[in-house]
């Protein structure tokens, strides 16, 4: 029998770490280290996007990055004519990948509600949809009101409860029966201040994505509305009351779904979702095809871009400790990984959903 002596320090020890919260792991700045931490994705598009997604070295030429007065710039071609593959544009997948955590983006401006145009910010686990995905901010066209949604393998439903969005879809298995292809577990916000124009008119705001073994939440904070313990960088979720999205119940196992995943943000055009909707919506008056609009109205692209205040990641002491220093072989909370070539290859969204 162990004695109490030696159980003393280690209740004493589950007891703090019981409490500890969330302290910062990966702070990316807004100087240009920022997109050291990140790997520029030069392949044809996986959504079949009118789009050239260029490197590093020729983004900062032609200005479609930089790093300036605490904000990072990520933006899309919006001077010349596009012509063969598409227009240029940015993708950047980050180095470290996570499993679990709380991912805290301060976004001052996002690509506007333009028609077109399709911005995501998201993560996405390796060996798709193996090990997920989650789109925190995604949208299309003249979408006002951010689609949030999971993608993964067969057994995944979520409970139509605990959120303050509209349920869209419910099975998250991307060949779900009764839903269409890739279209996930989806959960449109009921702002229009969280999404594109609406957002950008609000001066920007603030996305946390809370990601542990019960569930992954997403909470949108207006630029006015944004709690001070995320200001303080002591963010506490507990204290923020019901997320715009949350994906769990008995119907899911998170674990079993969601593998280390990376962070990305990236501008495509037309293809499988804006490409696919364009003829359902107000877009149509605009031009025949998505890829006529995009390639010859470069002006049009003006506002597609992120301006980055922020992104920081943090973990939960009590559950990276124990799993640093638990029994048997178990994973670590943080690694550093090569980038996802083929993340987005399942893309084909839900028609209906853009305008």
């Amino acid at each position: 029998m162990r004695s109490t002596t030696t159980l003393l320090p280690l209740v004493a020890l589950l007891a703090k770490l019981s409490t500890a919260g969330y302290v910062l792991q990966d702070d990316y700045g807004n100087s240009d280290s920022f997109f050291d931490k990140f790997t520029f994705f030069t392949g044809s598009d996986p959504t079949h996007g009118f789009v050239q997604y260029v490197d590093q070295a020729t983004a900062e030429n032609a200005g479609l990055i930089h790093a300036s007065n605490g904000e990072v710039y990520i933006g899309v071609d919006h001077t010349n004519v596009a012509s063969g593959s598409g227009r240029q544009s940015v993708r950047i997948t980050s180095t470290n990948s996570y499993t679990h955590g709380l991912f805290i983006v301060d976004l001052a401006h996002m690509p506007g509600s333009i028609c077109g145009a399709w911005p995501a910010f998201w993560m996405v686990g390796a060996n798709w949809p193996n090990n997920g995905e989650i789109d925190i901010i995604e949208g299309v066209n003249q979408q006002t009101n951010n689609a949030m949604t999971l993608h993964t393998n067969e057994g995944c439903t979520i409970d139509n409860s605990g959120f303050t969005g509209t349920l869209v879809t419910s099975n998250c298995w991307i060949n779900a029966p009764g839903q269409s292809t890739n279209a996930g577990c989806s959960i449109d916000s009921t702002s229009s201040q969280s999404y594109g124009t609406g957002f950008n008119n609000a001066g920007g705001g603030v996305y946390a994505t809370e990601w542990t073994s019960n569930g992954i939440s997403i909470w949108f904070f207006p630029r006015g509305s944004i709690p001070a313990d995320i200001s303080s960088g002591s963010p506490d979720p507990s204290t923020w009351g019901t997320p715009a999205a949350s994906f769990g119940g008995s119907g899911c196992d998170i674990d079993s779904h969601f593998g280390a995943q990376q962070i990305v943000f990236d501008t495509t055009f037309c293809g499988d979702w804006a490409g696919n909707v364009w003829s359902s919506g107000s877009c149509a008056s605009l031009a025949g095809t998505c890829q006529d609009y995009v390639a010859n109205n470069p002006s049009a692209f003006a506002e597609a871009y992120w301006y980055v205040n922020s992104l920081k990641v943090y973990q939960d002491t009590a559950e990276s400790t124990i799993i640093a220093h638990g029994p048997g072989n178990v994973t670590s909370t943080h690694s550093t990984t090569a980038p996802v070539p083929f993340a987005r290859t399942h893309r084909i969204r839900r028609h209906g959903h853009g305008n």
